[in-house]
């Protein structure tokens, strides 16, 4: 069994690899997050490899018993209007994102890195991004203020968590529900099931 390790500190990432079965240790990254791409889903890719190459030189000494490792690393971008909307800076950046969503569709977009090692310390490298998109119900002024005042924004790229509070105002989505918490894990674990 090859040993797994996830290369991102989101507690909700942790829980999805988690919740599909996988036993697996977390290292994260502390590169500075820089792209040279320009279109989200290709932003996204740049920076899940950028985290697990990280990752990856971060554990090379790692032998596992040279049953080899697999390193998964994963980034997620709201995009709005071709824009995308990071984590919000202060309430003021929070309210600002949110009024732009509501009433609105936008996309989130997950890339997925993918770094699998064998016994020998071969690499294989397997990068996809994942999109969906959100359909946000038209808010009030005070549901954008009453949302905030929960902190949940907080620190959630576009300033809004699915599986939280914020699920009141989500019309629907088109495509993977936990791609937009974080993780495509119906993805991630088509993958695994290859190379494991």
């Amino acid at each position: 069994m090859k040993k797994i390790i996830l290369a991102s500190g989101s507690p909700r990432r942790r829980e999805l690899l988690a919740q599909i079965g996988y036993t697996f240790e977390v290292v994260t990254s502390e590169k500075e997050e820089v792209y040279q791409s320009t279109e989200p889903q290709e932003i996204v890719k740049e920076l899940a490899l950028l985290k697990a190459k990280d990752v990856a030189e971060k554990t090379a000494s790692d032998r596992e018993e040279d049953c080899g490792r697999i390193i998964i690393g994963a980034d997620t971008v709201v995009a709005h209007e071709g824009k995308i909307l990071g984590k919000p800076k202060d309430k003021e950046d929070a309210a600002r994102m949110l009024e732009a969503l509501q009433g609105d569709a936008h996309d989130v977009y997950t890339g997925v890195a993918v770094i699998c090692y064998d016994k020998e310390g071969q690499e294989e490298v397997i990068s996809h991004a994942v999109q969906t998109k959100v359909y946000v119900d038209v808010m009030t002024e005070e549901e954008i203020q009453s949302y905030i005042a929960t902190g949940e924004p907080m620190d959630k790229a576009g300033a809004y968590g699915i599986q939280g509070r914020f699920a009141a105002h989500i019309a629907k989505i088109d495509g993977d529900y936990y791609n937009v918490v974080g993780l495509p894990v119906s993805y991630i674990y088509k993958v695994l099931r290859e190379k494991i």
